[in-house]
């Protein structure tokens, strides 16, 4: 029987790394990861509106209250765990999830 080769991984970080109600960029992959509600979800860092990269300041993509990513632009929001954008110039749209695998306490994605 032959199997289908397995993607290699990329490793993003620890889940220490990304505290509950935070976020983290990661250049190199462009891509960034939030920690909320107890679950991780991983976004290509790019707004649908200007093709721009959302955070206002290193690993800065929430809102004030923590609960919406936000682009640093023009103030769009989006839902943390679906990347919908219920506000702003791009509402409707949604960010680009990134599959990802928790494995051993760290945050692996398919390497791009």
């Amino acid at each position: 029987m032959i199997h289908p080769a397995t993607p290699p991984l990329t490793l993003l970080c620890t889940l220490d790394d990304l505290p509950e109600g935070s976020s983290k960029g990661f250049g190199s992959d462009n891509v960034f990861a939030v920690n909320y509600g107890g679950k991780i979800y991983v976004y290509r860092n790019h707004c649908p509106h200007l093709g721009i990269q959302l955070e206002w300041a290193a690993n800065q993509f929430l809102d004030n209250s923590g609960s919406m990513i936000q682009c640093a632009n023009h103030g769009a929001l989006f839902v943390i765990n679906s990347g919908q954008c219920v506000s702003g110039p791009c509402t409707g749209q949604s960010l680009h999830a990134i599959p990802h695998q928790i494995i051993n306490d760290s945050i692996w994605i398919t390497a791009s």
